[in-house]
């Protein structure tokens, strides 16, 4: 057989590793060995004291205390052992320690072997008896601390026990003999318990060790995911922004050409070029609100709310869109009041009907709230073509979508249910879903009723709409933008509304017009800076720079393209009005009409937007 090149390093880095492994639990067991050494010599020499003691007193024979010199000249041999734990190179030496202390044990079983023959007489069985349980006590106890290494128990359980047994059988009596024999199947049962131990301390080395092994290795996937999804984050957020520059000049450019071009032949084209720019923003704007739902720069304001209005608006926003398709788009609301943002829930409610349209070819749509008990459900039903149980559960995860593996732009991105998913988690609402393949699906958002005469009734839309109709916009404007394209764009736009602007891309020129129009009579009315400028310039800075130097408020907008959440974390902070790229006419004139009828505030209203409008503000997206 041939290996290939690539084939060949696979199997030498297994064995590399395999035989790591085996450095390793071998110095390991070394290791616990040496450990268990001093308190092992300060039972021997204690044990070895009281035995030559009560022999020397009953016998008074002169070999016990040469016995005991030569123990006591074994325990002088201590250091050799102690100077292991001053090696720095331990670990390294495995087979030079494993042999020192394999021959230290041996010697100290041998000297304890030397003990029946120098102490023992036959006619004193009292003695016989306390020096067998002495040595077999020793052996079997001290084979739990030795039995890390095979070699070492070996050395330590056999010469001592032998000793003893050989000792015995010298003596010459059945019953010395009987006691021998019982001695060494003593030792045959010590040796097996001290291997079946050996096995087992191995194996939970071993044991440890790969699970050391397994948890460095998942530590180091885990950290490789985070800095995959770190990396991911931040070239989706370099990728989002730099898309919407150009999309932001090509809206304003389109929104002038569209106007210019009203009442020619050509007007039809700049309408299908507007289409095709709106379809992409609300893409890119849909990765807007996942972005600021994960930066957490989203809160939900809960008060008691009318469902009604909320209703009315949805209604007025997708009928159009439902009677394209020929489809029945019907709403029945029952007068309830209910804890919850009526802005959030009207997004959430967008998304869950937008997506019912989308996928619902014959038949209908139908939204419809019912009590139940102390709470609210607002179920959207369609006749579509339903959702599969295998599909069910991940309907709510980001880009999946059901049914187009072709990923046709038109079903959108399949972001849509997943924002559904964070709003309903931000609002503390139950979102639950049922599905027939063929027959439709049901949405259900379930929320908490409350009894209360101050619900909302959005008065706020009503403004809007009325504010909307004919914006009372500033004279002068000044933008801080490097983009030519970007600053010819909005030039263009505000000119064609009769706005004077002037259009600087650094924080010099943009504190000359100020203090210019200030000493000429002509002060700016509103500045507009984009966020990120040449040179890394934070433009929320520059413009915060620039203001605080005057003697009367100016109004500031701040324009970006930026998704990253930390960023849109510090935009918000600010209290700055935002408008995110690419913003539509309508979005940038509203919001210099809105600062120029009430300059006092230039806060992000709750959901990061500045759309006036109940479609812009109802954005949605399908899943």
């Amino acid at each position: 057989m041939v290996t290939t090149a690539q084939e060949s390093p696979a199997p030498y880095l297994g064995v590399l590793k395999s035989g790591l492994d085996d450095q390793r639990v071998r110095a390991t067991q070394v290791r616990t060995l040496y450990r268990a050494m001093r308190s092992a010599t300060v039972a021997d020499v204690a044990l070895a004291i009281a035995v030559t003691g009560f022999y020397y007193y009953s016998t008074h024979r002169i070999s016990v205390l040469v016995w005991f010199a030569l123990h006591f000249l074994q325990t002088l041999r201590l250091p050799l052992l102690l100077a292991y734990f001053k090696d720095p190179d331990a670990d390294a030496r495995i087979d030079h320690w494993e042999r020192v202390a394999t021959r230290e044990l041996g010697i100290n079983s041998v000297v304890w072997g030397l003990a029946p023959w120098l102490m023992l007489k036959a006619e004193t069985p009292g003695l016989t008896a306390l020096m067998i349980v002495a040595i077999l006590t020793m052996s079997s106890a001290g084979t739990r601390a030795v039995a890390s290494i095979r070699k070492a128990y070996f050395a330590y359980t056999v010469p001592m026990t032998v000793g003893l047994a050989s000792a015995l059988a010298w003596q010459g009596t059945s019953f010395s003999v009987f006691l021998a024999i019982g001695c060494l199947l003593m030792l045959r049962t010590t040796l097996q318990f001290a291997m079946n131990q050996h096995d087992t301390l191995s194996q939970s080395v071993q044991l440890r060790y790969q699970q050391q092994d397994l948890s460095e290795r998942l530590a180091e996937q885990m950290a490789a995911t985070a800095r995959a999804s770190e990396e991911k984050t931040r070239f989706f957020a370099a990728a989002s922004h730099d898309l919407r520059q150009p999309m932001h000049a090509i809206a304003l450019f389109g929104a002038v050409l569209e106007r210019e071009l009203r009442d020619r032949p050509q007007h039809e084209h700049a309408e299908r070029l507007m289409n095709a720019v709106r379809s992409l923003s609300t893409s890119l704007d849909t990765m807007l609100d996942v972005s600021q739902l994960d930066a957490g720069i989203i809160h939900a304001d809960l008060r008691p709310t009318s469902l009604t209005p909320v209703f009315q608006s949805l209604q007025q926003v997708f009928s159009a869109r439902a009677e394209e398709k020929g489809l029945q788009l019907r709403f029945r609301v029952t007068p309830l009041t209910v804890l919850t943002d009526a802005e959030l829930l009207r997004r959430l409610l967008a998304n869950l009907i937008e997506n019912a349209i989308k996928y619902t070819a014959d038949g209908g749509v139908l939204v419809v709230v019912r009590p139940r008990g102390n709470e609210a459900w607002i179920e959207v039903y369609d006749t579509g073509c339903g959702i599969d149980a295998v599909n069910l559960t991940r309907i709510f995860d980001e880009y999946y979508q059901v049914g187009n593996p072709g990923r046709n732009r038109a079903l959108g991105l399949g972001i849509g249910l997943s924002i559904v998913r964070r709003l309903g988690v931000l609002l503390g609402h139950r979102i639950e879903v049922a599905s027939q393949p063929g027959r439709g699906s049901r949405f259900r958002v379930v929320m908490p009723t409350v009894t209360s005469s101050t619900a909302e009734t959005g008065p706020q839309d009503e403004e809007a709409d009325e504010r909307s109709s004919r914006p009372l916009l500033p004279r002068r404007v000044l933008l801080v933008d490097d983009e030519v394209d970007i600053g010819h764009a909005v030039a263009a736009l505000l000119q064609s509304r009769g706005v004077e602007i002037d259009v600087v891309v650094d924080e010099a020129s943009a504190r000359e017009r100020l203090h210019r129009g200030i000493e000429e009579g002509e002060p700016i009315d509103v500045l507009i800076c984009d966020y990120r400028l040449a040179n890394d310039v934070d433009g929320l800075e520059l413009g915060q720079r620039l203001l605080a130097g005057l003697d009367r408020p100016i109004p500031m907008i701040l324009v970006t393209g930026e998704t990253a959440p930390q960023r849109l974390r510090r935009v918000r902070e600010s209290g700055v009005r935002v408008i995110f790229k690419p913003a539509s006419a309508h979005v940038l004139l509203q919001s210099l009409a809105d600062l120029h009828t009430q300059p006092s505030v230039q806060t992000t209203d709750r959901v990061g937007q500045t759309v006036a409008d109940a479609d812009t503000s109802a954005r949605v997206e399908s899943g």
